[in-house]
Order: structure tokens, then sequence, then C-alpha cells
């Protein structure tokens, strides 16, 4: 995620048509900026072409293992259901900056530094390193001890907008179910659902699914934040775009002072 906060700003900086909002140049700026920040990752694998899709180029950065098509699809599932998901905390970042009329790379790093917190694009490295917790142990059940005696919430179970289970995770988890590598990560995830669920009945979110997919390909816990990141960027510029013709500063609120008065009148 740190390379591609660094890869954004670099691609601003040689791009001397970046302060041009129009529609057109806007849309050229998306299909340059998400291949440039897949490329900014170092491959693990063998290098992949430019003519690949985005999912089998991201595929060699974050593993290296030889991917199979069941596996691909799901990656590249992924990063379509993650491309947007209403005003989330990024994307509000996104628009505010939009609001002001900055430019898309900087609307997108914007977005970038909001998804490094553990309750947003963060969530899902969480989780990832919860499944291989569980997975070691052999069961779910200390592992979810040990969540709720710190005091945390259980990584990848709930989401606020659902009260039942996440549709994207149902949707990534129907196509895991026909990796066969999957098996034991797809397991982990159920057992920490099912032992939750003795204490309060949260269902898997993306995060999960996400984990399970990164878990079973041989990735690095990092590797659920960055799949989220490319994803959103799209969507981030979108949401930009469509910002970009409302009316500007409109997403500028007004606070109320409520500290102490000051000691004498302010002059006129």
């Amino acid at each position: 995620a740190d390379r591609l906060r660094v890869a954004a700003i670099a691609a601003a900086v040689t791009d001397p048509l970046r302060f041009d909002l129009s529609e057109e140049a806007v849309l050229g700026t998306a299909r340059v900026l998400i291949p440039t920040l897949v490329a900014a990752l170092p491959p693990v694998l063998r290098d992949g072409h430019d003519w690949d899709p985005i999912a089998r180029r991201l595929w060699t950065r974050l593993s290296g293992q030889e991917p199979d098509e069941p596996t691909l699809q799901a990656l590249d599932t992924a990063l379509g259901l993650l491309v947007d998901h209403d005003l989330a905390a990024s994307t509000l970042a996104v628009r505010v900056a939009a609001s002001a009329r900055a430019h898309a790379y900087a609307a997108v790093s914007a977005g970038l530094g909001v998804i490094e917190g553990p309750l947003h694009g963060a969530a899902g490295g969480l989780a990832h390193r919860m499944l291989l917790e569980v997975l070691e142990l052999g069961s779910a059940a200390p592992v979810v001890a040990e969540e709720l005696r710190a005091g945390r919430r259980i990584p990848g179970l709930g989401h606020r907008l659902y009260p039942g289970e996440d549709p994207r995770a149902r949707a990534l988890f129907a196509l895991l179910e026909d990796v066969p590598r999957a098996a034991p990560a797809i397991a982990a995830a159920r057992d920490v659902q099912a032992t939750a669920a003795r204490h309060t009945p949260l269902h898997a979110n993306v995060d999960l699914a996400l984990a399970v997919l990164t878990v079973s390909s041989g990735m690095a816990s990092t590797a659920a934040e960055t799949i989220f990141a490319v994803a959103r960027t799209a969507g981030w510029i979108a949401h930009a775009l469509e910002e970009y013709g409302e009316r500007p500063l409109r997403m500028r609120p007004s606070g109320l002072y409520s500290g102490p008065r000051p000691p004498r009148p302010l002059p006129e």
C-alpha cells in the first residue's frame, strides 16, 4: 500500500495534463493510473505482459504460485466487487478532495491515505493473519477467545450495512468453493464464524472472503489491502468525476466553536 501511495504521487508529477478535469481527461487518467499502480509493485512471479488482464498482472505481484483459471477468476471478481461501496470513509475523502477541485491523482491519494486504517482497507490483512493462526492451531476457538479477551472485534465478521451475510462475501465464497487449494482456508473461515456465533450472531463480510483468497494463494497479509486499493481506485475516480460536475466546495461543513471565550473582544 505504501508503494501505491508513492506511485500515485509519482504518476501525477509526470502528467502535465493532470489539472484538466474534463471527463475525457479524467477517464484517461484512470486508464493510465490503475495499470501504473499494479506495475509499481515488485513482481513475485514471472512478470506479466502489458496486454494481460489487470487480475493476472496483479497476481504476479502478489503470489509466487502459478495461477489457475478458477483462482484468477476469483481475483478478477474480487476486484469488481470492491470497486465501489456507497460513501465509505475513503470515498468520502475522495469526494471532499474533488469538491475542492483537486486533480484525480490527488483525489485518489486522499482515498489511499484513508484505507490504511484497520477499520477499512487494512481489515482484510487482519483477517488473513487470523486465518493463518486458526490453520496453525487447528481450531478457531483459542483465536476467537484471544480476540475477545483483548477487547478487539473479530476480523472479517459483521458489517454495519448488512444485518445478514455481506453479498460480496457470498459471491466470492461461491467462486472460492471451486478452488481446491482454498478448502482449508474456507474451513477455517467457517470455523471462525461458527465459533463467534456462540457469542454474537455475526456473518462473514468481504474481508473474510478476501482473506481466504489471499491465504490460499500464498500471498502476504498485505495483499488484501493492495487488492482493495487497486479495485477501489476505479470507483474513486468515478466518484471524483461525478463531484467535478457539482458545485465547487459543496462538501465544506461549518464548525461550531464551543471553547472558552477570548479574553477580550476580537478586533473589528
